[in-house]
């Protein structure tokens, strides 16, 4: 019988992805991560992958190097595996994060950003809401 490859943990690939997500935000190579963290960015690569588990200890210095708390890896995080809605739910935050984690959905969060008036993101919000919903017609 040929032993099957153990497939990462749902909850350990979203606190990788949320790795992933923040690192990229802060503009952070895996290299200078696993350099300020003392390990390689190969660790770093199978930590955000979900392929390895994050001990608590390291995700605390994790948060510390990326200027996070803790619960941020955790923040939408899927529940109890089963359920149809839950699963649901992680899907579309699994997506949600992949894009956020782009080329596009960085350049667009760095954009938004920068935009200091609460009327402007405001009114951004309400347009690609209005255009989100009109794509789906």
């Amino acid at each position: 019988m040929k032993a099957q490859k153990k497939q990462p943990n749902a909850i350990d690939v979203h606190v990788g992805g949320r790795i992933r997500l923040r690192r990229k935000l802060s503009g952070m190579s895996q290299e200078r991560l696993g350099e300020a963290l003392g390990i390689t960015f190969q660790q770093i690569q199978k930590y955000e992958n979900g392929t390895n588990r994050v001990g608590a200890s390291r995700l605390q210095n994790i948060a510390n190097v990326l200027n996070v708390p803790i619960s941020f890896f955790f923040e939408d995080a899927p529940g109890t595996e089963g359920d149809a809605i839950d699963n649901l739910k992680t899907f579309s935050s699994l997506a949600d994060g992949l894009f956020l984690a782009s080329t596009e959905g960085l350049h667009l969060n760095q954009a938004f950003l920068k935009i200091r008036n609460p009327d402007i993101r405001r009114k951004i919000v309400e347009l690609v809401t209005a255009l989100a919903e009109q794509d789906k017609k």
